[in-house]
Order: C-alpha cells, then sequence, then structure tokens
C-alpha cells in the first residue's frame, strides 16, 4: 500500500540528436533502417489483451517512397474483434483502475526510458520506412516528443492529483479523480508516431483503459509502440490495437453503452461525422462522453513590411515543406508585405530549388515522399487546378511523380485572389499559396487572416515593429491556437508549447499539458464531518 505521495523526476525534454556526417547515432539509425528494410516482410497482429490475433484477410504495407517495397502485412480484423477488444479492456479496468497512482507513473516513466535507449533506433527506422520521414523529422516525432509526453505527462499527472481544495474546521474536503467510467476510443493519424502513441498512452495514463485504432498508413511504427508499452510492463487488455475500417470500429464502439471517451486526431470532416455518430446514441451510454479532437488546419504566415525578408523566406520553406507539409500545423498560406516581397522570393525560391528529394536513407534529402497515392492525387489535382487558373502563378516545384514513390515537388503557388480555394483550402501536401498585399495595408490584411479560413490551429507572424506585432496578436486572437511571434508556425514542443487550436481544427484540449489529461478523469469530492450535528435547530430559530 501507499504510505506516502511521491515525487517524480522532474520532466526535461529529450535532446534531439544531431544525426551529423560520421556520428555515431547516424551510423546506429541508418544501419537499423537497412536492417529492416532488408528483412522478410512481417505481419503485424491485432493486439487484444494478451493475444496476438491473426487473420486470413491481410493487407500489405509499402514504402512510400519506393511502393513496389512491401515491409510488411497487417491483419484486417472484424466487428467481432472490436468487440473482443472492449470486452478485454473492460476487464483489465478494475485492476487497472485501482492500481496505485505511481505505480502507472513508472510504467510510462520506463517507456521513455525504453525509447531514449534501446527502442530508439526501431522506432526511428520505422518510422522513416513506412511513413517517409527524413532523420531529423523523425527524430522529432517519434522519440523526443514521444519520450516528452511520457515524462510531463507523467509530472501533469501528479500536479493533478496533488490539487486539493480547502477544509475548514471541524470536516475534511478530499478530491480524487477517477478515470471515466468505461472504456476510451483511441482514433489516431499517419503524420506523428507520437500522437498516435500518446492518444491510447494519455488516458491509460490516467487509470483508463483503451481500444487504439491506428490509421493504416501509421501500422508499420504502431507495432513498435505496441511492443514498447508491452516492454514497459503496460498490463495485457489496458491498451489494445485493432486493425480494422473506421466504420467497422464506429459501428461498434459508438453503439456501446460502456463507450466513454474519444482521443482523436485526424480530418475535420472525419471528426465531425464521429460527434454526430456519438450524440445520436447518447441514450445508450452510462454518461457523456468525453470528445477530445485535434482536427484540421490551414496555417498562415502574415509579414509586416518591417519583417527580415531572409527570416521570413525560411519561415516560409521550412513551415512549409518540412515532411512534405504533412504536419497539422504546416504553412499552407502566407501574407507577404509587397515591398519586401521582392527580396523574400528571391531568397525563398534559391532555398526551395535547392532541396534535395528523395528516399528517406540518404540524409541529403530535405524532402521525401507523400504517404500514399490517394494523397499523392488529393495534391497533384490541386497542383492541376493552380495551372489553369489566370489568378495565379507557380514559382517552385509544380512537378510530380508516382511511378516509383509518391514525390511531389514542394510547390509555391502565387495568387493576386485573397480567396483563391488554396488559400481557403486545406491541401495537407506541399503546397504552399502566396498573396502579395499592399504594405500599407496590414490591419486589413488581417482582418482577411481571420476570416477566410474555418479553422484556427497555428500561424505565425513576423516583423521588427513591436506595434505590429501587438495588433496582430490582438486581432488575430481566435485564428490560432499556437501562435508563433517571428518564427515558423510549426514545432511545438511538449512542455513548452501546449499543442491545439480550435474552430474547425478541435476541441483545444492541448496535447502535452495537463488540461488534456483533465478530460480523462472524473473527479469525486469527499467531504468528512468529524463531529456532525445531533440537533436539527439552526441559531437563527432562536
Amino acid at each position: 500500500m501507499s504510505n506516502a505521495f511521491f515525487n517524480v523526476p522532474v520532466a526535461k525534454n529529450e535532446p534531439v540528436k544531431a544525426y551529423a556526417p560520421g556520428s555515431a547515432e547516424r551510423t546506429s539509425l541508418l544501419a537499423k533502417y537497412n536492417e529492416m528494410y532488408n528483412q522478410e516482410p512481417i505481419d503485424i497482429p491485432i493486439y487484444i489483451g494478451s493475444e496476438e490475433i491473426r487473420t486470413e484477410n491481410k493487407k500489405k504495407l509499402s514504402a512510400p517512397h519506393d511502393h513496389q517495397k512491401v515491409l510488411g502485412y497487417y491483419n484486417v480484423g472484424t466487428a467481432g474483434h472490436v468487440e473482443k477488444a472492449i470486452e478485454s479492456a473492460l476487464n483489465a479496468r478494475k485492476k487497472w483502475a485501482a492500481m496505485p497512482w505511481e505505480d502507472r507513473a513508472a510504467i510510462f516513466l520506463k517507456a521513455a526510458d525504453l525509447l531514449a535507449g534501446p527502442f530508439r533506433d526501431k522506432m526511428n527506422a520505422a518510422t522513416m520506412l513506412a511513413q517517409s520521414k527524413n532523420v531529423f523529422q523523425t527524430e522529432i516525432d517519434a522519440a523526443c516528443e514521444l519520450i516528452d509526453f511520457f515524462r510531463f505527462n507523467v509530472q501533469y499527472m501528479t500536479q493533478i492529483y496533488k490539487d486539493q481544495p480547502e477544509s475548514l474546521p471541524g470536516m475534511w474536503n478530499r478530491l480524487e479523480y477517477r478515470p471515466l467510467e468505461g472504456f476510451v476510443f483511441a482514433l489516431t493519424p499517419f503524420n506523428f508516431t507520437s500522437i498516435a502513441a500518446n492518444l491510447s498512452a494519455a488516458p491509460a495514463m490516467m487509470g483508463n483503459v483503451v481500444v487504439w485504432k491506428p490509421a493504416e498508413s501509421q501500422i508499420y511504427s504502431a507495432q513498435v509502440i505496441m511492443e514498447l508499452f508491452k516492454a514497459a510492463g503496460v498490463p495485457d487488455g489496458v491498451i489494445n490495437m485493432v486493425t480494422v475500417s473506421g466504420q467497422t470500429a464506429g459501428e461498434v464502439i459508438f453503439k456501446h453503452k460502456d463507450f466513454a471517451g474519444l482521443h482523436f486526431t485526424g480530418s475535420t470532416g472525419v471528426f465531425r461525422n464521429l460527434w454526430r455518430q456519438i450524440g445520436e446514441n447518447l441514450e445508450n451510454y452510462k454518461g457523456y462522453p468525453r470528445i477530445v479532437g485535434e482536427t484540421g488546419g490551414k496555417d498562415f504566415i502574415i509579414a509586416h513590411k518591417s519583417a527580415v525578408p531572409a527570416e521570413v523566406a525560411t519561415a516560409m520553406s521550412r513551415g512549409a515543406f518540412e515532411f512534405q507539409g504533412q504536419k497539422c500545423s504546416a504553412a499552407s498560406r502566407a501574407y507577404i508585405p509587397s515591398n519586401i516581397w521582392p527580396e523574400v522570393k528571391r531568397i525563398f525560391t534559391e532555398q526551395v530549388n535547392s532541396f534535395k528529394m528523395g528516399s528517406p536513407d540518404d540524409t541529403s534529402n530535405f524532402v521525401n515522399a507523400v504517404i500514399d497515392e490517394r494523397a499523392f492525387d488529393k495534391i497533384s489535382s490541386y497542383i492541376d487546378y493552380c495551372k489553369a487558373q489566370s489568378d495565379a502563378e507557380i514559382i517552385t516545384g509544380g512537378n510530380y511523380d508516382k511511378s516509383k514513390g509518391y514525390f511531389i515537388e514542394p510547390t509555391t503557388v502565387v495568387t493576386t485572389s485573397p480567396k483563391f480555394r488554396t488559400m481557403c483550402e486545406e491541401i495537407f501536401g506541399p503546397v504552399l499559396t502566396v498573396y502579395v498585399y499592399d504594405a500599407d495595408k496590414f490591419e486589413e490584411t488581417l482582418d482577411l487572416v481571420d476570416q477566410t479560413s474555418e479553422y484556427a490551429l497555428t500561424g505565425s507572424i513576423l516583423s521588427q515593429d513591436r506595434y505590429a506585432i501587438n495588433l496582430a496578436t490582438k486581432k488575430l486572437e481566435n485564428a490560432a491556437g499556437n501562435f508563433y511571434i517571428n518564427d515558423k508556425p510549426t514545432g511545438a514542443v511538449v512542455g513548452q508549447q501546449p499543442f491545439g487550436g480550435a474552430r474547425g481544427s478541435g476541441t483545444n484540449d492541448k496535447a502535452g499539458a495537463m488540461m488534456n489529461l483533465l478530460r480523462w478523469v472524473s473527479a469525486r469530492t469527499i467531504k468528512e464531518t468529524f463531529v456532525p450535528p445531533t440537533d436539527y435547530r439552526y441559531p437563527f430559530l432562536g
């Protein structure tokens, strides 16, 4: 039994390895990448309780940058597997919810140290192979951010438990934070391995049990996540991974009386549909489910006439094109004042035209392939649309090729229309649209930024004028949940910039912050009176 409140190790951000030429980490990671690339195709099971389940229905997993290369197969589950996963989770719930918090903390602290050490290369290599990330983008995601999620969430968990009400003389008030009554459904995206793991791990850390459905294009690294959870000591049944279609999962989960919460990252359209399904089934549930979602973005950069052209150009090139623009936070629209545009354009086009594109195992490649053929076709159709419009000009990229891998050149479109299609619609790929505005119409352009998109995830202002920065910060108050001053609008770090947006971008429950963990508990207030009254009469009756 616990007879002390334990201090957990102070959370610190995991140092990002540089992977410089000749470094030990570079040699080690590329060796693991080549080992996994050349091994026999793996067979990824469905994980339910202590079982690894394989089916007759298997689908192949390929590398986006080399789509003829079969990395492995995953086993396609059925509605019966979803039902079994829910049963497994609910069977595990009683013991897991009753486990002392420090034991839950120890499991995820161990997961962090395992990932920082023996699992680092495997998790990174899997992400490079199946999600086509370069070594640096992989390192900051699959290793560092996930390690940070584990360590900081343990710290936030203890802060939550410490938060207790005041007790006046004669009584003792206590607050306990119970896990939700039922199970949590984690529905996760392809683009960040860390997000996929955290969406299942964060509710579990707070004593919940989870049914997890990873994106099809992330299942390869999802298996490594399950291996990490098992090695860290997550008990069987606490996190169950099912590889089924979204429709199959939803048909079972959203009609189940013990459904208690949804932890989601994905598209706005899918999230709205899920919310609708949950609403239609409210009478079936024991309580009102917690719905947490981080969805789309049409993220912006706005430069003021005082901005430094090289800083603006670099914010654009990095912000728009790292990981092929497949970040929820990636810059996809930029508003550049006319007075600095010629110099910004010169520097920016030089930078983008110097990018190398290819496989992640060649570390000189800045960009790699987009995730799959469906994404390739969607993004290339936007590029074709831009080529046909009289009010748009492509100044970088514009070409694409899927003969070997799903490669799309980083493409920049300059438009004379602030409501041009690619200024408004989410593309989720390496396409940036620029609108050059009258340098003396900064305030009017801020209104354009605020009103053009339904999303409100990230955005940035670049300026040397503090009055302009202050004005933009105020006028764009609701336009971005993560707002950056003199920086690109990407790269949020756990414990430093809690991440999430509002409007069409989600519920803004901030992954990597205490407020997210609070969504996975249900508080109970306990008041104990030491000497209870023995007569109903109050003094005012005398």
